[in-house]
This record gives C-alpha cells, structure tokens and sequence, in this order.
C-alpha cells in the first residue's frame, strides 16, 4: 500500500509568480518614460500649469501598481487623482509603451531568466505565472519586447488592483484554477526584486525568492524576510526553491 505522506507530496502543486521589472528584465526607463507622456497630455487638457517638463524622477516606481504610481505622480503636480482621471492617464500610458520600449536601447532580459522560464515551463507539477505591479496590457508590452510572453498564461496585475497584496492574492486565485490544485495542494513561490514583493507574498502565505538584479541590496531583501536571495536567477538557490524534495532552503 502506497504511503500516504509520499501520495500527498507527490500531488502537490507549484505555483510560481513572477515580477517583471527589475525581475525578469529592465525595460531601459521605458515605463517612466510612457507616464510621463501620458501625464504631460493630461495635465495640458487640465490647463495646469507647469513651469518645467514633467518629470517623475522623486516617484517611487519599484515594486509599486501602475495605479499606485500615476496616483502619486497626480499628486505631485497638484492634481486631485480620482478614479477616472487615473484610468485616463493609464490608457494613454498604456498607449505610449510599445513604442518606448522599442526605442529602449537599454531594454535587458536579465541574467538566468531564459534558461530558468524554459527549465520551469517544461514541468507538469509547476504553472508559471504573474505577480506584476503593471497593468495587463503593459506587462505583456513588456514580455514580448524581450520574447517571454508566451511563458505566461495567468497573473495578477495591477490592473486589478492597486495594491500589491491583493495583486498576488489574484495571482494566486488564477494559479490555482490553472493548476486545478486546492491551496493546501500548492507551494506557491512569488519571485521579485523588491521588500514590497517580499511583505505581499507573506501577506498571502508564500514562500519569496528575492532577487538584487533591481534597485534593492541582498541586505535590505534579507531584512525585508525574505525566504530566499540570490544576486541573480542563475543561482541554484532559485532551482531549489522550485524542488519539491527540498523544503529546507524554504521558509515563510
């Protein structure tokens, strides 16, 4: 007879949710570029008056929604960012993107990402998908400037929400209807490069692989908790995250 233990650690499933900037690549300013377009077109038909270019530099983007950050940059222009006006700014950013990215010289995929994308893809007890602060369209704008789009089915974005935990928590309802797993069935491992990626997969009870290939020290990430960081996605660390017998390397 089959032991049970060995039965239920067999069926167990793994769900791993990915970052994007500063994660899987870096899209060479890109992004911030976008927003400040849309933003300066917005505040032209608001007649506001500006008396430099409008410039995003003291917005905080790492690890933040695409919503939390054209929130803030309304605000630093004095701008009442309700709903609406937020959206507007979004769609038009949203706009601008591909054509930023493709000007990016810049752009990077980041060391390991690849190779780790299709080592995981090819696995039948894993899903891969989406824990991004961007919006659905703009992540994959993003994804396909550096050929990873179709390594991803599912996510949570934020243009689903504005704030990061609810983010993952979407991912993570997507991953578990992707997997057919129930949540005491799946190790979900959320992968980014900020403290913000780190407190929003606690937030939901997962395990974090933080990476320092964005703007944040190993140090910062470690005080942050989380469960695993390495300098890039080449470590081994990384692969053992994913390794359903090592549960050791893994803690909460």
């Amino acid at each position: 007879m089959k032991n049970p233990v060995c039965y239920i650690r067999s069926m167990q499933r793994i769900i791993a949710l990915f970052d994007i900037d500063g994660t899987l690549l870096r899209a060479g300013g890109a992004g911030r570029r976008a927003v400040e377009l849309a933003l300066s077109e917005v505040l032209e038909e608001l007649a506001a008056e500006l008396e430099e270019e409008v410039s995003l530099h003291s917005v905080e983007f790492a690890g933040r929604t695409d919503p939390w950050i054209v929130r803030a940059a309304l605000m630093q222009y004095g701008v009442m960012a309700d709903d609406g006006l937020v959206h507007e700014v979004i769609r038009r950013y949203v706009a601008h993107l591909p054509r930023e990215l493709e000007r990016a010289d810049s752009f990077e995929v980041l060391p390991g990402v690849l190779s780790l994308l299709c080592e995981l893809s090819g696995r039948d007890d894993l899903v891969l998908g989406l824990g991004t602060g961007n919006t659905e369209p703009a992540a994959y704008a993003k994804l396909a400037r550096g050929g990873l789009d179709s390594f991803f089915a599912f996510g949570g974005f934020g243009s689903d929400h504005a704030e990061r935990p609810e983010v993952l928590r979407t991912a993570l309802h997507r991953g578990l209807e992707e997997s057919g797993a129930e949540r005491e069935d799946a190790r979900v491992v959320v992968i980014g490069d900020t403290p913000h990626d780190v407190a929003a997969a606690k937030a939901i009870g997962a395990h974090s692989v933080a990476v320092s290939t964005g703007g944040y020290e190993a140090s910062a990430l470690r005080a942050a908790g989380a469960s695993v960081v390495v300098s890039d996605l080449r470590a081994s660390e990384v692969r053992s995250a994913f390794d359903p017998r090592a549960r050791a390397i893994l803690r909460r």
